[in-house]
């Protein structure tokens, strides 16, 4: 799963027993040689499906680690681009790679559960990080999106096609998930990292209680399933007046 500029066994281990901030500040350096890193063939595929929507005018990409997704906001924002996260030590990173042609970049450290900026974004983007919110979490999140938003804006998110019940990927994610709980049920501070309670139903619920009209987008780039459904789709939620 890792390259050998990725973290070791025991990097790993120690990140896990730490808290989210903490474990993130420790495999900062090393993170974009990992797979929690967002490919690239994600980002260039939701790139895409937002430029034939835009352009827009101001960015912000919500828990943007070391910088991965301003590159999709400096492609489809005219105005300004800033990247925000808890982690210091990913913000460190982020700052320290080259940035994109095209708008400013700023980047703010905050946590997306109180972010400290007023309706002044046209498009808020996030990548894999959902899965550090608990489902009660999700309204207060959805929330604070919408209030950084001006009205009609859009919030914008890939979501992948949960494997199948039974299959490799499938056990695969509910042992990662098994062994969190168990961590989190034995080991303090607590490390919320579960792939599982992100459920796209349950979301686009949250999203409409919040005062977003949502709709989902084929990433086509991904191809189908068996059963004729898009292996990835973009959520793409407008903000209501």
């Amino acid at each position: 799963m890792f390259s050998p500029e990725g973290p070791t066994l025991r990097e790993l281990a120690v990140q896990a027993l730490s808290s989210v901030e903490r474990g993130y500040d420790l495999l900062a350096p090393k993170f974009d040689h990992t797979p929690y890193r967002t490919p690239d063939r994600m980002l260039g595929a939701v790139a895409s499906a937002l430029e034939s929507a835009g352009p827009f005018g101001a960015g912000l990409d919500l828990c943007c680690g070391t910088g991965a997704g301003v590159a999709v906001l400096s492609r489809v924002c005219r105005e300004s681009v800033t990247g925000v996260d808890f982690s210091a030590g990913m913000l460190a990173v982020a700052r320290e790679r080259g940035v994109p042609e095209g708008p400013g970049v700023s980047w703010v450290r905050a946590d997306a559960r109180a972010l400290p900026f007023g309706p002044v974004f046209d498009l808020v983007v996030s990548f894999g990080a959902f899965g550090h919110f608990l489902p009660r979490e999700l309204p207060g999140l959805f929330g604070q999106v919408r209030s950084v938003l001006r009205p009609g804006g859009s919030f914008a998110f890939p979501v992948v096609a949960p494997p199948r019940p039974g299959s490799r990927g499938y056990w695969t994610l509910l042992g990662f998930d098994a062994a969190m709980r168990v961590r989190n049920a034995l080991w303090r501070p607590p490390f919320v990292m579960y792939y599982r309670t992100f459920r796209l139903g349950d979301v686009g619920r949250e999203l409409a209680r919040a005062g977003f009209r949502t709709e989902l987008r084929a990433l086509p780039e991904f191809g189908l399933r068996a059963d004729g459904s898009p292996r990835a789709r973009l959520v793409v939620a407008r903000r209501l007046p």
